[in-house]
């Protein structure tokens, strides 16, 4: 059970970028699966979550309306599409699997992988 994120970096304000989160097989196709951030000093919060079939989507208030997730079974990948991005987004970026509980609540997730750091220049 492994999950691998990447596609962090550097962008300024007003960009775009898409993480990626790549998950085993058995995993991906059972699990919902969420997307967490920490920002230095922070505690870490929930940024985004799609259900298992991937009908469903939840995002932080915060990110709403600029982030879109999506699960690309082909491919085994979850990934997070960030548009108009904000220095306040700067953090490190925790993909997560989870099969039952609150998408919302981190402690509910059973499988973690690296995070990936973003940076927001202004």
């Amino acid at each position: 059970v492994q999950l691998q994120a990447s596609g962090g970096g550097l962008v300024q304000a007003g960009g775009s970028l898409r993480l990626s989160c790549a998950a085993s097989g058995r995993l991906f196709s059972r699990y919902g699966m969420g997307w967490f951030r920490q920002a230095p000093g922070k505690e870490r919060e929930f940024v985004a979550a799609v259900s298992w079939s991937g009908h469903d989507t939840f995002y932080a208030n915060s990110v709403e309306a600029r982030f879109t997730i999506s699960k690309d079974f082909a491919k085994n990948t979850v990934y997070l599409q960030m548009n108009s991005l904000e220095p306040e987004d700067t953090a490190t970026y925790y993909c997560a699997a989870r099969d039952r509980g609150s998408y919302y609540d981190p402690n509910e997730y059973g499988y973690w992988g690296q995070g990936t750091e973003l940076t927001v220049s202004s």
